[in-house]
């Protein structure tokens, strides 16, 4: 039986060990242990650092660090929690180190390019050919890029369309967007990609597009209702999947609010959104039709956790997504690695108290010199922290899953 087959077989058991383990550290949580709201942030909104761990030379693991019955070591795990950015014109050595010295499982295409197909595939074949029983446990990497269309679309050139913006794409037919962004995702999955950080679902009010610089302001939202973002953006993620590309809808709890943009400001503030509003509702309504990923934002939601932004809050990771909506596949960070929201958080902080949150894939694109620090960082946490690596391993768990259902 291959490794694969095996892992199509085991994926009804992973998710179950993977509520399992998940209910167990929330409730050790809950009963005293620190949250990432408490380590990080203020009420005010606006980011304050925590200190950064100081990592032993020579640690003691709180557990023996290789799983005898699968061959996985410690780093060998933690590195599937992490997507490295690989950028699509110049790639960086770090990228590449990144899956050899750090065992990262994941990749994802940052920039822009013209090259077209031919030039991306060969650039993603560099990559998975660094896939081995040393790097990944011989466990494929997930490789992602941004094509929503409009101004957010990674690759281009021959080979690949020219994808409208999401508000063009909010003019179409529900069944005919499916049917374009089918003939997009097979462009997608004829050049390696497997998994596509898109669709928006942000609400943006009507009206105030202009003041909603990381959303409306680029024109990356479908519609201003509720049923034209859910009827569209679910038209898009469908369209993927028939492709069979995975896409991630994003920025959860939504970005619709915001008057500035987490990549370039710190202190991004929503006073507006509620566990229970109708921007949580269009997200509800993704994961209702299939979404395998959820991209969380690095915004704080003062009426939802006031303490820390989503990607390291447990109420909006743990409470809400995993909880109140059921969301039981994969989560990842927007950029943790060169956004200004998060910037007062050393790269090793940012890691930690996003998977300590619930989160199962820290993305790491736009300055993928970060990656190692912060995979070290989370490999020293686990060995010091049992709770803390009972947390990586429910994470774990999940990467693998969403790896064997594509």
């Amino acid at each position: 039986m291959t490794r694969v087959q095996r892992w199509a077989m085991a994926g009804a058991v992973v998710l179950v060990c993977v509520a399992v383990t998940f209910a167990a550290v929330v409730l050790a949580r809950d009963a005293g242990g620190p949250s990432p709201a408490a380590s990080g942030g203020t009420t005010s909104g606006a980011p304050s650092p925590v200190a950064t761990p100081s990592p032993d030379p020579t640690p003691t693991p709180t557990s023996d660090p290789t799983d005898p019955d699968d061959g996985w070591t410690l780093e060998q795990k933690v590195g599937q929690l992490f997507m490295v950015g690989v950028d699509v014109t110049d790639p960086a050595d770090v990228s590449r180190s990144s899956i050899v010295d750090e065992h990262v499982g994941n990749v994802f295409l940052h920039g822009r390019t013209q090259a077209g197909a031919d030039a991306v595939a060969a650039l993603v074949a560099r990559y998975t050919a660094l896939v081995g029983p040393e790097t990944t446990n011989d466990v494929p990497l997930l490789v992602a890029t941004d094509q929503e269309g409009g101004t957010v679309q990674v690759l281009r050139g021959p080979g690949f369309a020219d994808i409208p913006a999401a508000t063009e794409q909010a003019t179409w037919d529900p069944a005919e967007l499916r049917e374009q962004a089918g003939a997009w995702g097979r462009q997608l999955a004829g050049v390696g990609v497997d998994l596509d950080l898109a669709p928006v679902m942000d609400l943006v009010p009507p009206g105030t597009e202009q003041d909603n610089p990381p959303v409306g302001a680029l024109g990356r939202n479908y519609g201003t209702t509720a049923a034209s973002v859910t009827a569209h953006a679910n038209a898009f993620a469908v369209g993927l999947r028939d492709a069979g590309v995975a896409s991630s809808i994003k920025h959860f709890p939504g970005l619709g609010h915001v008057t500035a943009n987490t990549d370039t400001t710190a202190g991004v503030t929503d006073d507006v959104t509620t566990s229970d509003g109708p921007e949580v509702q269009v997200f509800a309504a993704g994961i209702a039709a299939g979404a395998e990923s959820v991209m969380v934002s690095t915004a704080v939601y003062s009426l939802i956790d006031p303490g820390a932004p989503a990607a390291f809050s447990s109420a909006v990771v743990g409470g809400l997504l995993r909880g109140r909506l059921g969301f039981d596949g994969l989560v990842i960070t927007d950029d943790l690695s060169g956004a200004e929201q998060v910037a007062a958080w050393s790269p090793a902080d940012r890691a930690i108290a996003a998977i300590a949150a619930g989160v199962d894939v820290v993305l790491v694109s736009k300055v993928p010199d970060v990656a190692p620090e912060m995979v070290r960082a989370v490999v020293h946490q686990a060995q010091v922290d049992p709770d803390f690596a009972a947390q990586v391993d429910a994470a774990f768990q999940r990467v693998l899953a969403a790896k064997a259902a594509l």
